[in-house]
């Protein structure tokens, strides 16, 4: 990801194949090539730590999430399906995390049965270890927090205490890595999650992995790549005293939000260029709400969010398998000569049936013409006379 490479046209081609499925194994589906399971730890103890810049006002996320009538008695149908590759690269330097219980996965028993399911990517750079870090830590880093989700409620107050949570949770990260002897100063990773949690999604990102939640076939992109070539992104890093250069941060590195790579972030209570600060959303759940996809940006370097969408939907329409989805995701990207490491997960939200019948089979349509009123009294008087 901090190599210099051009990226590759985006291209409208989708290929279809039937490959077989990885194992899963305690809902949490990883490459089999790093045989890395997720650690749970307990609580921590440590207080918590206060939320660096300006905070995001979620006005706007809270009036989208608790106004939207038509999702008030959705339940989510949850089930994932992931898959990676190393790519052209040398070595695999993304991971991911795939919990399609979290309530099982913490311990929790919920008052009433409600979704609660967890995702992640991560796309390492200067080295896979930081990216390694974050997932094995995962659990103590991300729910320390983790006994207010089961006072889950729909009203503004939660929905705001949540979203904090999760910005507080990147931070935490990023402040773990740094105190990480194993990891170096000059190591870090981008980081997507997604939480699933009743009827409510909400995304936190900091780099450029993506989020894409399809909506009735249309691709509702969930998060925003954080590039130097990213508008907001640029003023930010300038209004801080970094720059771009030739499209790099402080012309190194190809991404402006990230956790870890301590070399290049101020010191710890100054704001900087670099930040592992996530863009949070949050949005309600509806019966149009299909599937979402996550992807590290080798999937985005040669494929629209659009183009992703309608792949994976015509896979859930032919075979029901988001893990085949995955995995032709990737096959696609390669096969579009992506330059990079390749992991997506395909998290399926709605039933198979609601996604059928909103994408009917093309049907043949005739032209259609009208008599006129002369044409019409012949041919009435010819049904009669006979």
């Amino acid at each position: 990801m901090i190599v210099s490479q051009k990226v590759v046209a985006e291209a409208e081609i989708i290929c279809q194949q039937n490959i077989p499925m990885l194992d899963v194994k305690y809902h949490i589906c990883v490459a089999q090539e790093h045989n890395v399971k997720v650690e749970v730890s307990p609580k921590s103890s440590s207080p918590s730590l206060p939320i660096f810049g300006q905070a995001v006002s979620c006005s706007e996320i809270i009036k989208d999430s608790i106004l939207e009538a038509p999702a008030m008695n959705l339940v989510p149908n949850v089930r994932s399906g992931s898959y990676a590759e190393m790519g052209p690269r040398v070595s695999m330097d993304d991971e991911h995390i795939c919990i399609d219980d979290l309530g099982a996965q913490l311990g929790f028993v919920f008052k009433c049965p409600i979704p609660s399911a967890f995702y992640a990517v991560f796309d390492g750079h200067g080295g896979p270890d930081a990216a390694a870090f974050v997932k094995r830590n995962a659990m103590r880093l991300f729910f320390e927090d983790a006994d207010m989700l089961q006072s889950y409620d729909a009203d503004a107050f939660f929905l705001q205490k949540l979203e904090d949570s999760h910005r507080r949770a990147f931070l935490r990260a990023d402040l773990a890595l740094a105190d990480e002897q194993t990891v170096s100063s000059s190591c870090g990773t981008t980081a997507l999650t997604a939480l699933v949690l009743g009827r409510h999604l909400l995304v936190a990102n900091a780099g450029d992995c993506r989020a894409v939640l399809c909506r009735r076939g249309v691709a509702v992109e969930m998060s925003n790549d954080h590039r130097p070539s990213y508008l907001p992104e640029q003023r930010r890093v300038e209004e801080l005293g970094g720059f771009i250069d030739d499209g790099y941060l402080n012309g190194y590195l190809s991404v402006t939000r990230a956790l870890g790579d301590w070399d290049l972030k101020f010191p710890l209570g100054a704001a900087s260029p670099l930040t592992a600060e996530p863009d949070v959303r949050l949005v309600t759940l509806t019966e149009d709400d299909e599937f979402l996809i996550i992807g590290c940006d080798g999937i985005w370097d040669v494929m629209s969010s659009q183009v992703a969408v309608s792949l994976v939907r015509r896979g859930l329409r032919r075979h029901d398998d988001p893990q085949q989805c995955a995995r032709e995701l990737v096959k696609e990207a390669l096969r579009l000569n992506t330059s990079d490491n390749l992991t997506v997960i395909v998290v399926y939200l709605s039933p198979i049936e609601s996604i059928v019948e909103s994408c009917p089979p093309q049907r043949r349509r005739f032209k259609t013409c009208s008599l006129s009123e002369e044409a019409r009294n012949r041919l009435k008087s010819l049904i009669e006379g006979n």
